[in-house]
C-alpha cells in the first residue's frame, strides 16, 4: 500500500467507536511476547468477524483513538541478533502472511502497522498457544471452545447461499416446494408458458442447481422463496418472529407470530401483520393527526429488510421484532462488518447474492440508501433518533415513540444531533442551528437551546465545525466527526 492509501485506511480504523477481536491500538512497543500473542488474536478475531484481516496499530491511543504518533519501528525492529518480523514468523503456526508499514500520518506522527490475514481453516497459534480478544482483553483461544471450534468448522469455500438446503428433486417438487410465482410478479416478468422455463430461470438465480438429472434447492432459494420453512429443517430456525409485549417490558406477552414462508414470498403479509400491532397516536408532535401509525412504514420496512440481509447464519437465533408500548426492537443474529457510526454513508453485506436479489425484487433500497430514509422519516415523526446496540453476537435496532424535546434526555439529544449531521451530508448539505431546531421543531426565538445541543455533541466528539477558522456562530456549520 502506498502513504496515501496507509492514511485513508488508518482514518478509516480510529473511526470504529471500540477496539474489536480483529483491530487493536497501542500507543508504544511493550514486548516482543506480546506482539506475537496479538498478531494470533488478531488472525483468529478476523476469521470470527469474517474479516480479510486484522490490524496492530502503533501510535494511536487505545482509549481515545487520538493519533498521538510512536517511536516504535516495525521495519527495523529486532530481537537480539535477528529481525523480529522474522523472530515472529517462526513462533507462527502457520507461518502467516502478515504485512509490516512505517508512515508518517503527519509531520512528526509516525505510525507503524501490521496488517495480518485471517487465519484460514485452523487457528493461529503463536509458540504453541492460540489466543483471541475477548473486548479489550487478551486470551487463550482454548478457554473459549465455542469461538475455537467455529474457526475449524469455516466454511469458506462455499458461500452460505450457495449451500444446499434439499437435494435430488425433480421439477414438480421445486415448484411444490418454492413460491416460483412470487419471484417473477416482483421482477414483473411474465410467468413462463412451462416449468421448464421457470427451472431455468431460477437456475440463472442460484436459488437452484441442476445435479445431473435430478435439481436441488440452495439455502438461498429456500430462505427466500419456501412455502414453508418446515420442509428445510437446517433452515426453520431462521424463520422470522414477532413478540407483541403489553406494556414497556417482556413480562406479559400479548401475541407472538412465528413466520413460516420464506423471507421474500412472506415479507409483504409480514408487513402488514406488524403494522396492524403498531400503536396509534392521534397526535405526533405537529405534523400528523387523526389515525397516524406512530412509527413510519418505510422506516420498518427497511430496517427489517437491513435485519435479514445483514444477519449472520452461522450464529444462532432467527431475525426478531420486538413491539412494546414506547419502542419496537429489530434483531439479528451477528456483529456488523462496519462501525454503527457509519451506516448512513457505507455499506457491506455478509450475505451479497441474498443483497442483491433482495434489492431487484424491490424488498429493500439500493447500497447506502436504507438508513438514511430511517432517519429522515423519524425526524418526519419527530420520533427520538434511532438506537443501535451492538451485543455479543446480535444487532438490535430501536425506534422509540414520540417524545418532546424536554422528555429527551442528554443521549437521545447528542444522537440525534449526529444523525441529522449525517443526513445533512450525505446530502451535499451541512447541519446547521436552523436545521437543527427544524429537525426538533424549537421555534426561532429559542435558537440557544439548539446552540446548547449542538455544543454538547462537539464535546462528545461526533461532530466537527466545517470551518473551525470561521468566527460567525450565527452561520456555523457542521459535518460528522468521520467527515
Amino acid at each position: 500500500m502506498i502513504e496515501t492509501e496507509l492514511k485513508s485506511l488508518l482514518k478509516d480504523l480510529v473511526s470504529h467507536s471500540q477496539e474489536t477481536e480483529w483491530l487493536e491500538f497501542k500507543l508504544n512497543f511493550h514486548s516482543n511476547q506480546e506482539i506475537g500473542e496479538r498478531i494470533s488474536a488478531l488472525s483468529n478475531g478476523a476469521c470470527l468477524s469474517k474479516k480479510q484481516y486484522g490490524f496492530l496499530i502503533f501510535g494511536v491511543e487505545d482509549k481515545t483513538h487520538n493519533i498521538k504518533g510512536t517511536t516504535f519501528k516495525v521495519k527495523t525492529a529486532t530481537k537480539g541478533n535477528e529481525e523480529l518480523e522474522n523472530w515472529l514468523i517462526q513462533r507462527l503456526d502457520p507461518k502467516i502472511d502478515f504485512k509490516t508499514y512505517e508512515f508518517e500520518y503527519s509531520k512528526g506522527i509516525n505510525i507503524s502497522m501490521y496488517v495480518i490475514p485471517a487465519a484460514i481453516n485452523r487457528p493461529v497459534k503463536f509458540i504453541n498457544q492460540a489466543y483471541i480478544r475477548i473486548g479489550s482483553y487478551t486470551r487463550l483461544l482454548k478457554d473459549f471452545p465455542d469461538k475455537e471450534s467455529k474457526i475449524w468448522n469455516r466454511k469458506d469455500s462455499i458461500k452460505f447461499e450457495l449451500q444446499l438446503a434439499k437435494e435430488n428433486l425433480d421439477g414438480d417438487s421445486i415448484v411444490s416446494l418454492l413460491d416460483t410465482q412470487t419471484y417473477f410478479d416482483l421482477l414483473k416478468l411474465p410467468y413462463p408458458s412451462n416449468r421448464q422455463g421457470v427451472i431455468e430461470k431460477f437456475i440463472s438465480e442460484s436459488l437452484i442447481i441442476k445435479k445431473t438429472t435430478k435439481y436441488a434447492i440452495t439455502n438461498l432459494g429456500a430462505i427466500l422463496f419456501a412455502k414453508d420453512l418446515e420442509e428445510f429443517p437446517d433452515l426453520k430456525r431462521k424463520a422470522i418472529r414477532v413478540i407483541v409485549y403489553r406494556h414497556n417490558n417482556k413480562i406479559e406477552t400479548v401475541r407472538e407470530q412465528i413466520g413460516r414462508k420464506g423471507y421474500v414470498s412472506g415479507y409483504q403479509g409480514l408487513i402488514d401483520w406488524v403494522n396492524s400491532q403498531l400503536p396509534a397516536n392521534e397526535e405526533i408532535g405537529k405534523a400528523f393527526r387523526d389515525d397516524k401509525r406512530m412509527y413510519p412504514e418505510i422506516a420498518v420496512r427497511e430496517l427489517l429488510a437491513n435485519a435479514i440481509i445483514h444477519q449472520d447464519f452461522e450464529e444462532k437465533g432467527f431475525p426478531m421484532v420486538e413491539i412494546f408500548s414506547d419502542r419496537i426492537e429489530i434483531t439479528n443474529p451477528g456483529t456488523p462488518l462496519i462501525t454503527p457510526e457509519r451506516f448512513i454513508d457505507e455499506y457491506q453485506s455478509r450475505n451479497d447474492i441474498l443483497a442483491d436479489l433482495m434489492r431487484r425484487l424491490g424488498i429493500c433500497e439500493e447500497k447506502g440508501s436504507g438508513i438514511d430514509k430511517v432517519i429522515f422519516y423519524n425526524e418526519i415523526y419527530q420520533l427520538p433518533a434511532p438506537d443501535i446496540l451492538i451485543q455479543e453476537k446480535h444487532t438490535k435496532v430501536i425506534m422509540y415513540s414520540y417524545k418532546t424535546l424536554n422528555q429527551m434526555d442528554k443521549k437521545d439529544k447528542i444522537r440525534a444531533c449526529y444523525q441529522h449531521c449525517c443526513l445533512k451530508y450525505v446530502s451535499n448539505d451541512k447541519m446547521t442551528n436552523q436545521s437543527l431546531r427544524e429537525r426538533f421543531k424549537i421555534e426561532s426565538k429559542n435558537s440557544a437551546i439548539a446552540s446548547r445541543i449542538i455544543k454538547e455533541a462537539l464535546k462528545d466528539n461526533v461532530i466537527k465545525e466545517d470551518d473551525p477558522e470561521s468566527n460567525s456562530r450565527k452561520y456555523k456549520k457542521y459535518i460528522p466527526f468521520w467527515a
